[in-house]
């Protein structure tokens, strides 16, 4: 019996945090291995496993305690433009997560910040729990977005 198809499944969150894009973007992509243990909980390790500073290829390597199930995932960075986004993908695990950044009406003084995280593809034995992961996924995306705004906001140097 089939369940499901094969199709993504996608979290995405956005909120305006009280800063300008330059201070966002430094705290999240270019400050992205001292913080993102911070706002990410879930994260118990996370180390670096590529020399040098953080660019496109990068490899980092994470331990991670979701819901009581520990993972351990390699993953690269696939996208970092300044000032507009950090992109990550899954090398041991299939997923992707996208930080972008932008200026709301050209307001200097704030930064929408959007993350989104997919599963390109759900493993067969998780597609009977489709909805199920579809919720968690979206919580932790939510998640992800208020845990970064509090942190930044509390603080950034020019909060």
């Amino acid at each position: 019996m089939f369940f499901g198809s094969p199709k993504p499944v996608i979290g995405k969150a956005s909120g305006l945090v009280r800063l300008p894009l330059e201070d966002v973007y430094q705290f999240v992509a270019e400050d992205f291995f001292e913080n993102y243990p911070r706002w990410s909980s879930e994260v118990i390790d996370l180390k670096k496993l590529s020399d040098g500073p953080l660019k496109v290829g990068s490899l980092m390597r994470q331990i991670r305690v979701d819901h009581g199930r520990k993972s351990d995932s390699t993953f690269r960075i696939t996208d970092l433009l300044p000032d507009s986004r950090i992109a990550f993908e899954g090398v041991s695990n299939k997923y992707r997560c996208i930080y972008d950044f932008e200026e709301p009406n050209g307001s200097s003084a704030l930064t929408r910040v959007t993350f989104t995280f997919e599963f390109p593809e759900l493993e067969p034995i998780l597609r009977p729990f489709e909805k199920l992961v579809r919720v968690a996924v979206q919580d932790g995306a939510d998640r992800t977005v208020k845990n970064l705004k509090g942190l930044i906001e509390r603080e950034a140097p020019s909060a």
